[in-house]
């Protein structure tokens, strides 16, 4: 289905499934196509799944501007609204933990039961004075340049880092490697370079203590795209009833290489 946001951007949304509702939101560059295997085993669970590809990306529209969090958890408010989503699971991936920690600060987490932050940004990847456990700016100054000039050639060596893929490691197929690229393609170059930006810069440090519901916090120990030590352990510290399931040598693709793992704790946490 096609969901019109407040600004008329029509967004790309699949509802698999029947009974309480649990949103999807998947990480950068990538689509809703991402969580399928994960949605599947949650609608056959007896649950209704509501994922939807980002604006700018996927099958979604790609508008000029909006690509920074209040105007992306908007759009995720706009999802629940036409989906008549209540008492929803909300689980963000990656960049898509800031669109669940800004819905909860700026729309006050209306409807939503529980959330969940898998290999997620939250709160703050910018190394700084206060955060030097974060990424150096001069690591995504190198990302928007790749992009630019060659995306296609950027991704081939970038996945491979998500999947955590070495000499001696078949994280994953080369078949996988393909088709996240291809997913990836799809976006629009002006949203990729742009969201680097709102992902990088964007301090949700302040927003923790806005999660008023049970949060599952899930990250891999080996993430070499969104390290552990400026994200999942001080995000289950800062957020109020937080657990962290820490997975030992996970990358940060591990949606792919921990699919069952994950499976079996989101099956655990919704049900509890």
């Amino acid at each position: 289905m096609l969901i019109p946001t407040r600004d008329n951007t029509k967004l790309y949304a699949k509802v698999w499934g029947d009974g309480r509702p649990v949103v999807l939101i998947h990480g950068w560059p990538l689509s809703a196509d991402t969580w399928d295997p994960h949605a599947l085993d949650l609608a056959d669970a007896g649950y209704r799944v509501i994922a939807y590809d980002r604006r700018g990306f996927g099958r979604s529209e790609q508008p000029w501007s909006g690509y920074e969090y209040d105007t992306l958890s908007d759009d995720l408010a706009d999802v629940l609204k036409a989906t008549g989503a209540e008492d929803a699971t909300l689980v963000g991936f990656s960049m898509g933990g800031g669109e669940v920690a800004r819905y909860m600060s700026r729309h006050g987490g209306t409807g939503v039961k529980q959330a969940v932050l898998v290999s997620s940004i939250v709160p703050y990847m910018l190394k700084t004075g206060d955060n030097p456990s974060g990424v150096p700016q001069s690591v995504f100054e190198e990302i928007a340049s790749g992009l630019k000039e060659d995306r296609p050639g950027f991704y081939g060596g970038f996945f491979k880092d998500f999947y955590g893929v070495g000499m001696l490691n078949r994280a994953v197929s080369d078949e996988c490697l393909e088709w996240t690229r291809s997913m990836a393609m799809q976006g629009g170059l002006k949203a990729t370079i742009d969201c680097v930006v709102a992902f990088s810069s964007t301090d949700f440090r302040s927003e923790l203590t806005s999660f008023s519901t049970p949060t599952l916090v899930v990250h891999g120990t080996e993430d070499q795209t969104v390290p552990i030590d400026c994200s999942g352990r001080p995000a289950a510290a800062g957020i109020p009833h937080a657990t962290l399931k820490e997975y030992e040598g996970a990358p940060h693709g591990l949606l792919v290489t921990h699919q069952r793992q994950l499976r079996d704790d989101l099956l655990e946490f919704l049900a509890g």
